[in-house]
């Protein structure tokens, strides 16, 4: 009566739900439904309607309520909401503070004239100045075994365990921004997210409020971190303001909450500063753009796996198929992963590497027929048999990689040696592999090719695989003329890897076309 809906149907159905669901949530964001009716009781209008003269200043405070004390380090007394400025100033940090302690900035809008404790309409924000972080390790030549000479004098006292213990870091950036536009808010309809932001006042029969001032966390970057010791008196602070609208204000709201609720789920500050880089560092317009097309990614990415996970579960013969360029996938797969977990690198990053490299294994399990007995703790591998065709496919592969050794030995020999003379043992081996995998990744689609060549045909190929890939190719070629990436080049190197192999076979299967007349030959029988 009904028919049957594929898993593949079914995925994409979920995933056009899912990309209109986060079109219809990021509207509800960006905008708010303003009061009809100016003079209704239930409107709130914007304090800066009325042209006020502010002035803003700020103070730091070792108490973010100001107990013990607090310093002015800035003011700007003609205080222009419109006008955009970036001003450095030398803040002088307490003794506290240098001994691995905290300090706060407390930034006030307030009228001018007036000192801010005193003024009934002023508003203000408090933000800490210092972070926990632990000190990057001095940086130690495995060859000579010395220190490197900038990080000799930072040594300190306490032995290898103080290195781990988080020191008190300087934020060396504060951006001010104020909600610029006279926008009339309905208090049936007054967002959640600004509401912690507005304070009303009652001003004869109409509702005001005041200046809605916002600090700007996702500015803060790792790379602007300065550690604070002992010996740190005073340090710079840069201070930038610049208006902000009201959509954009209420996603940098929700996009702060986000971050802050990874670094409770465990994500690092390197990991949360990855996901800053990505708002800070990219236009809004642009960052939508990328958005959808990183959502078709994910999706042409999974039916990728999906496919080629059906392929490899399906394939009870390795004819044409060669099984060194499976077992260099899966070695080159691993050693990306190790230098990724070793680097520490984004979860975002690492999970899927460690997916795939589990994926490559359970592959060359089924290229080279591997069962695996287990006699109590002890496993025993058994190998399959090959028939005919599989042995005449692993002679062509076999000579394959005799011609391709020929390149490699001299190319790796000597790159390890170049990199030993300039770079620490350890370091140089991880590199050495590391560089190899990206460099040599190109040059193991040959064998591939060479049996392609050989039995003339290209039909024992996972095809609907290669032909999702394919959109990788576009995303990392959109990402790269963009700027904007959470991959270097070499991950990126990597990524098309894949793709190659799918652009070199359909190369192949163009020439088959041409030397059969116009006939495309899908059987592994020559032409």
């Amino acid at each position: 009566m009904f028919q049957k809906t594929s898993f593949t149907t079914l995925i994409v159905g979920v995933f056009v739900v899912y990309v209109l669901h986060t079109c219809w949530v990021m509207y509800g964001i960006v905008y708010t439904k303003p009061c009809e009716d100016p003079k209704f009781e239930n409107c709130i209008n914007p304090y800066l309607a009325g042209k006020p003269r502010l002035q803003l200043s700020i103070y730091t405070a070792l108490r973010p309520n100001a107990d013990g004390g607090h310093t002015l380090i800035h003011k700007e007394e003609d205080f222009d909401v419109e006008t955009k400025f970036e001003r450095i100033v030398n803040v002088s940090l307490p003794k506290k503070t240098c001994k691995n302690g905290t300090l706060y900035a407390m930034v006030f809008v307030h009228q001018a004239g007036m000192s801010p404790w005193q003024d009934p309409r002023q508003v203000h924000l408090v933000s800490q100045l210092t972070t926990y972080m632990i000190p990057k390790p001095p940086e130690v030549s495995l060859v000579s075994g010395e220190e490197a000479p900038q990080q000799q004098k930072r040594k300190p006292k306490g032995g290898d365990s103080a290195v781990d213990r988080p020191v008190s870091h300087w934020r060396s950036r504060l951006t001010l921004n104020v909600v610029s536009e006279d926008f009339i808010f309905d208090r049936d309809f007054l967002p959640s997210d600004v509401h912690r932001y507005l304070r009303v006042f009652q001003n004869g029969k109409k509702r005001v409020y005041l200046p809605v001032l916002f600090v700007d966390e996702l500015s803060n970057r790792v790379k602007d971190l300065m550690e604070i010791n002992s010996t740190s008196t005073e340090l710079p602070l840069t201070i930038s303001y610049d208006t902000i609208s009201l959509g954009k204000l209420r996603f940098w709201i929700h996009m702060q909450d986000a971050v802050y609720s990874l670094q409770q789920f465990g994500f690092t500050e390197k990991d949360a500063d990855e996901i800053k880089g990505i708002f800070v560092e990219t236009n809004m317009y642009f960052l939508a753009l990328t958005f959808f097309i990183a959502a078709f990614h994910l999706l042409f990415d999974f039916l990728a796996f999906k496919h080629d996970i059906s392929f490899w579960k399906q394939k009870k013969s390795m004819v044409g198929m060669s099984s060194k360029a499976v077992l260099w996938r899966c070695f080159s797969t691993i050693v990306i992963f190790m230098y990724l977990f070793d680097e520490q690198t984004s979860l975002l990053v690492l999970i899927p590497a460690g997916v795939g490299s589990m994926i490559e294994v359970w592959k060359v399990k089924k290229a080279f027929k591997i069962q695996v007995i287990w006699k109590g703790v002890k496993p025993t591998f058994i190998f399959g048999k090959s028939d005919e065709s599989e042995r005449r496919t692993v002679e062509y592969d076999t000579l394959a990689m005799k011609y391709l050794w020929y390149l490699l030995y001299p190319m790796c020999i000597g790159g390890a040696v170049y990199a030993l003379v300039i770079e620490a043992l350890l370091l140089s081996l991880m590199v050495s592999f590391l560089t190899g995998v990206y460099a040599f990744g190109f040059l193991f689609m040959l064998p591939q090719l060479f049996v392609n060549y050989k039995f003339k045909s290209v039909a024992h190929l996972p095809w609907k695989a290669f032909m999702y890939k394919v959109s990788e190719l576009y995303k990392i070629s959109f990402e790269r003329s963009s700027g904007f990436t959470l991959l270097d080049v070499s991950e990126m190197v990597l990524s098309l890897k894949d793709n190659n192999s799918m652009v070199t076979g359909n190369l192949v299967l163009f020439v088959r076309r041409w030397i059969c007349l116009g006939k495309v030959q899908l059987s592994l029988l020559p032409c």
